[in-house]
């Protein structure tokens, strides 16, 4: 009984893989999906269930607690972080949100990568952690006054990116900057480190910062 569960259950992730992919495929800048492959596949690694999706993903009884987390499937994180803070800094920062917490659901060391579908992992990714003071602040509004409050930023609702659109379009996530406006989790862009823009002589710093 349980096979034929879970066979039924694997052809509807599947089903909802394939929709995800034509998205990622036709819709995305440059036309493919790498995801497959890259740093996000674990289908080959014994605990993915050797499905690329539904680590993260799935079709049904999906977490609709964080906002910007489609059909989620896997534990969130709880811990409190210790936020980015410089005496330079202009942005409020607080905890990280989103996206973000999403990102750090797998990459704070406090939920295993294999946590997803209700059941509880093992397999522990650490190269974050908690105390987020050595990296790029997240989860925090950036907009027109931040840029000119900081006097060092574009104004993002204006300036252009190699992708086509504005920073505000292409790097923000609902104006704001989390994880995911350096990176693509389903590596569309083909670049190392899953990053949205080849950092190839700071490109990527420089898409935002003034310099």
């Amino acid at each position: 009984m349980n096979f034929v569960v879970n066979n039924i259950y694997n052809k509807i992730v599947q089903a909802a893989c394939s929709v995800i992919f034509f998205h990622l495929i036709f819709l995305s800048p440059d036309g493919i999906a790498d995801i497959a492959g890259s740093a996000h596949d674990f289908t080959a690694t014994g605990w993915g269930d050797g499905n690329i999706c539904k680590v993260c993903h799935t079709p049904h009884n999906a977490n609709t607690t964080i906002p910007n987390s489609p059909l989620w499937n896997h534990a969130v994180t709880t811990a409190t972080f210790t936020p980015y803070s410089s005496s330079t800094l202009n942005a409020s920062v607080g905890q990280p949100t989103g996206v973000s917490k999403l990102c750090l659901s797998c990459h704070d060391g406090t939920v295993a990568a294999d946590s997803f579908g209700g059941r509880l992992g093992t397999h522990i990714v650490d190269n974050i952690g908690t105390d987020l003071r050595d990296h790029h602040p997240v989860s925090f509004v950036y907009d027109s006054a931040l840029a000119v409050a900081d006097g060092a930023l574009f104004d993002p609702t204006i300036q252009p990116t190699v992708l086509g659109g504005t920073i505000a379009s292409d790097l923000l996530v609902g104006g704001r900057l989390e994880c995911s406006s350096c990176h693509d989790v389903h590596n569309r862009y083909d670049n190392n480190e899953l990053l949205k823009i080849n950092d190839s002589g700071s490109a990527l710093c420089l898409a935002c910062h003034d310099m």
